[in-house]
């Protein structure tokens, strides 16, 4: 039986896959449907076309969609059925995923951006921390608990900086996340740790000082506090 459940959804997408249209996309549709889809806070759907063809790119990956029609289509990767719609108010254009149960309600899914548009792990991956931390920002916003704002995957991105040496891409990392995250000992010691790897003690005193204060059992930060003493202008 569990083998029957696991197998219909393979045999579905291959008898639509192999419904596929031959579409002649006129080049105003091609001009307003193509650019920029916000799929979450920090990452994009890009629809663009090539030989006429609608071809989608998506976590890292190029995907040519199964056409159905001018305006529909059928995405393998996210086992659902597309079209673009326009919405009647902002006038906002959006990728729109197609209801199995209700074929004629639209939805507006995934918002059409700007073609300049970038989203924080971009201007992160860029080096401009300020851009970066002003979209991390909105995002804890709308949901401080967000996956795309966790500590420790900043963490994790600063020390892959400072092991590569990039000091100032390593301390650019670990301010965005002491930003983000002021309450937590852990950021100010890393941020703390890469001043003082790169070569600045003062500024570790600084934020070791400030990792024990929030946590007085921070073993590492109490012990350079113990053996550096900052010299006074």
């Amino acid at each position: 039986m569990k083998f029957k459940v696991a197998i219909f959804p393979l045999l579905v997408a291959s008898v639509i896959m192999g419904c596929s249209k031959s579409i002649e996309y006129s080049e105003q549709f091609k001009k307003e449907t193509s650019g920029k889809y916000l799929y979450n806070p920090d990452e994009l759907i890009l629809v663009y076309y090539e030989d006429n063809k609608l071809r989608l790119n998506w976590k890292g990956g190029d995907i040519e969609p199964v056409t159905l029609e001018m305006n529909e289509f059928f995405i393998p990767d996210m086992y659902k059925k597309f079209r673009f719609v326009q919405h009647p108010e902002t006038n906002e254009r959006y990728l729109s995923a197609i209801l199995e149960d209700d074929e004629d309600k639209i939805t507006y899914d995934y918002l059409k951006v700007a073609d300049s548009y970038k989203t924080p792990s971009q201007y992160l991956a860029e080096g401009d921390f300020e851009k970066a931390l002003a979209g991390y920002m909105k995002i804890k916003k709308q949901d401080s608990t967000s996956s795309y704002i966790n500590e420790w995957d900043f963490n994790r991105t600063g020390y892959k900086h400072l092991r590569k040496k990039e000091y100032d891409k390593a301390i650019g990392v670990f301010e965005l996340n002491v930003k983000l995250h002021p309450n937590s000992d852990n950021v100010y010691d890393s941020l703390a740790d890469a001043y003082l790897t790169s070569g600045d003690s003062l500024q570790a005193y600084h934020n070791y000082k400030v990792a024990l204060e929030i946590n007085p059992r921070n073993k590492r930060a109490e012990r350079f506090l113990n053996i550096y003493s900052p010299k006074e202008d």
